[in-house]
């Protein structure tokens, strides 16, 4: 529920009137997704822009894990719980949060801590905004959300290098321990990501390529400039009458070769 605890992502008083710009992005675990968002935002230049004043926004799958029951927590807690399942998600939640969004509502979006396994208290207001990136694992495997989406971006990036990234950020900001991680990633994470993930690519709409670049924004920089200069250029200049901008517009579809 909304309250003193809630923590606001960004802010609009009024709807702007115009149907958000709805994006999907996804690829398997720590495969660059959330890097090629940030990138988008920053190119753009709403990284630091005033949150009265954003007109993109990045929403998180992760954000919309179950709450699970005493028994499924033992088992995450022991590395035993299957995150990366469909199942492991809220996704009737998912799309009712984003067909919200399409109709220019104010959302509250969930906190997960990956630390203890739980959703906290708190949640994070969203209000209505012109461009709204939605990234996760399985972002696309829904019909229902996946038809919600007016773009489809998939971070392809090899597998090695994924790996390598989940193993450095499960121990650095999850307090996982590497056994456990490698044991997750051959039970849960490689299955799951070859049965419900990787068959999305041929019908995504756009696709980084392949790369094993640790750059600032891996894997997927080239297409993050890409979108940024087309969705700036669709974009129009602040209107003074409503003082701020108008809502952006993207229809083009790139595809990066891959390498």
């Amino acid at each position: 529920m909304a309250g003193d605890s809630e923590q606001t992502l960004q802010s609009h008083p009024q709807p702007h009137g115009g149907e958000p710009f709805l994006i999907g992005v996804s690829g398997g675990t720590a495969s660059g997704k959330s890097s090629v968002c940030a990138k988008i935002v920053q190119l753009l230049g709403q990284n630091e822009v005033d949150y009265h004043q954003k007109q993109v926004v990045i929403l998180s799958q992760d954000s919309f894990y179950r709450v699970l029951t005493s028994e499924q927590k033992a088992k995450a807690l022991k590395g035993q719980f299957n995150f990366d399942h469909p199942d492991a998600f809220d996704n009737e939640l998912i799309f009712k949060t984003l067909k919200e969004i399409t109709e220019g509502k104010t959302v509250h979006i969930p906190v997960y801590d990956f630390v203890s396994h739980s959703r906290k208290e708190e949640t994070v207001t969203v209000y209505p905004a012109d461009v709204v990136l939605f990234e996760g694992i399985l972002a696309f495997y829904s019909q229902e959300v996946r038809d919600l989406f007016q773009m489809k971006l998939f971070v392809d990036t090899d597998a090695d290098t994924r790996l390598s990234r989940r193993v450095l950020r499960d121990i650095s900001e999850r307090g996982r321990d590497l056994e456990q991680i490698l044991s997750q990633y051959i039970t849960f994470v490689k299955p799951a990501f070859e049965e419900f993930c990787l068959p999305w690519p041929s019908t995504s709409l756009c696709s980084t390529s392949r790369t094993s670049s640790t750059e600032g924004c891996p894997s997927g920089r080239p297409m993050a400039v890409s979108m940024a200069t087309h969705l700036r250029a669709r974009g129009r200049r602040r209107s003074p009458t409503a003082g701020r901008t108008d809502p952006l517009a993207c229809t083009l579809c790139i595809r990066s070769p891959k390498t």
